[in-house]
């Protein structure tokens, strides 16, 4: 450690200079620290220094433009900023303009030593690194789903989003409607950081029960509940040095809410039953389909969490937005699955490209892989032409049920009938009545219904 520069420490409170440096000096880190922005600037320059601690808050000077010249100056560095609960969004600011981690007062040794532990990691590579993720694959082979093929301008800006913030242990939040795509933007964050060659570790929040969660996320001990047959370390010890996917995250029970709060403030995990927690360095991506503001006004997401994970946002935008990657995501998957099942197709007739540029794609990349993949499984080869695509896309009107389809002819006779039953009869009565509709499609109507399918499932289970 005697070779590389010392942490520099900005913070203008002498108390709190003096318990970072004492921490820090006694987990063996060389130290400068400095108490204005002015001396801090000096320093940086002076030092060499590539990781810094920065307190927003300084007395002479804005402590984000100081964290922005600093980076402008050495775009290698960084920048672990620190402020109070009371700023969080000036931490939040500070995450999007390219800090790599942010600490909230108060904080805990081990939480502080672990942000700093993880900047030392990242040290030294260059912020503006070429980046693996091409803004077009050459071919289709390294995209295992054509979710990231595509020349857009709104798949170029999320390209770019990737490669700024794969680097960094900032955590992402994606957002997005079903099958556009969320759970692969996610492992393009990982394959593009310094964690790439950690695990990757997948876990739908919405797919779970309840009750199995907590167990799913931080593990179990054998004995520790009816089932527990043996240890379990669970997936956020699973993806120890990797990256932790947190998929359908608004679906979280509120219980493991405060359980993956704390986990995020400490970087300590402790499984079900066990007596002493784990220290483990993870990074968190997470995605909903939903509006996390709106489950946060609802009050079925904490404030507290979303505010710590909502740091660098990518919105997943629906297939019927980017009309023009339509073609060449429909072309990848054609090349990827002919070469699967062994079979040589010359391409889309103009017929079908015309069509598929037509439709709206309700079910977003994940409908058009499903068709492509219905026409190679059930043809031969050669064009693919109309006659060769499932019913419900060749035949075009019923693709996208619409939603006024389910208004009562008279709407007042309706709501007379509901006026007086229980709430959860009501809500009963609206979902069979659209499964119904739908034939039973659970996703059909979940869409409708503006819910995740999981959480349909879930109240139908429910009822029996």
């Amino acid at each position: 450690m005697t070779d590389l520069p010392p942490l520099l420490l900005i913070e203008d409170t002498p108390s709190l200079q003096m318990i970072y440096r004492s921490v820090l000096t006694n987990a063996g880190h060389s130290v400068r620290s400095v108490g204005t922005a002015a001396e801090g600037m000096a320093a940086f320059v002076e030092s060499g220094a590539t990781v810094v601690l920065l307190d927003l808050m300084l007395p002479d000077r804005d402590g984000l433009e100081l964290m922005q010249e600093m980076l402008a100056l050495r775009p290698e560095a960084n920048v672990i900023v620190i402020t109070a609960n009371g700023s969080i969004n000036k931490a939040v600011e500070a995450m999007r303009a390219g800090a790599h981690e942010f600490l909230v007062k108060p904080f805990d040794e081990t939480r502080f030593l672990g942000a700093v532990d993880n900047a030392l990691a990242g040290r030294g590579t260059p912020r503006r690194a070429p980046s693996i993720l091409p803004a077009r694959p050459a071919t289709p082979a390294p995209v295992p789903t054509g979710a990231f093929v595509g020349s857009s301008d709104a798949m170029a800006r999320i390209h770019a989003k990737i490669r700024s913030v794969a680097r960094s242990m900032a955590t992402v939040f994606i957002t997005g409607e079903s099958g556009t795509g969320k759970e692969l933007c996610a492992l393009a964050v990982h394959d593009n950081s310094p964690r790439s060659s950690g695990p990757f570790i997948a876990l739908n929040c919405g797919a779970i029960p309840q009750d199995l969660l907590e167990s799913e996320v931080f593990g179990h001990v054998k004995g520790s509940f009816t089932g527990a047959v043996s240890d379990k370390p669970g997936a956020a010890a699973a993806a120890d040095g990797g990256t932790l996917f947190l998929d359908e995250i608004c679906e979280m029970a509120p219980a493991l809410q405060t359980k993956l709060l704390r986990f995020l403030q400490t970087s300590t995990v402790q499984p079900v039953g066990a007596t002493r927690p784990r220290k483990v360095n993870v990074r968190i991506v997470c995605a909903t389909n939903q509006d996390p503001l709106d489950a946060v006004r609802r009050g079925r997401f904490r404030e507290d969490l979303y505010y710590r994970l909502y740091v660098v946002p990518i919105h997943m935008p629906p297939l019927r937005e980017r009309v023009d990657d339509v073609i060449e995501i429909a072309e990848a998957a054609l090349t990827r699955f002919a070469a699967e099942e062994g079979r040589r197709f010359d391409g889309l007739s103009p017929e079908v490209t015309t069509l598929f540029r037509r439709l709206p794609w309700p079910g977003n990349v994940r409908q058009v892989l499903n068709v492509i993949r219905h026409v190679v499984v059930m043809n031969e080869g050669g064009t693919v032409t109309s006659d060769m695509l499932p019913h419900i896309v060749a035949d075009e009107p019923g693709l996208a049920p619409s939603p006024a389809l389910l208004a009562p002819a008279s709407p007042e006779p309706a709501l007379d009938a509901l006026i007086g039953k229980p709430l959860a009869e009501i809500e009963r009565l609206v979902i069979e009545a659209t499964l119904k509709r739908f034939d039973g499609s659970v996703p059909k109507a979940a869409r409708i219904l503006e819910l995740a399918p999981s959480t349909l499932y879930r109240k139908i289970d429910g009822w029996k």
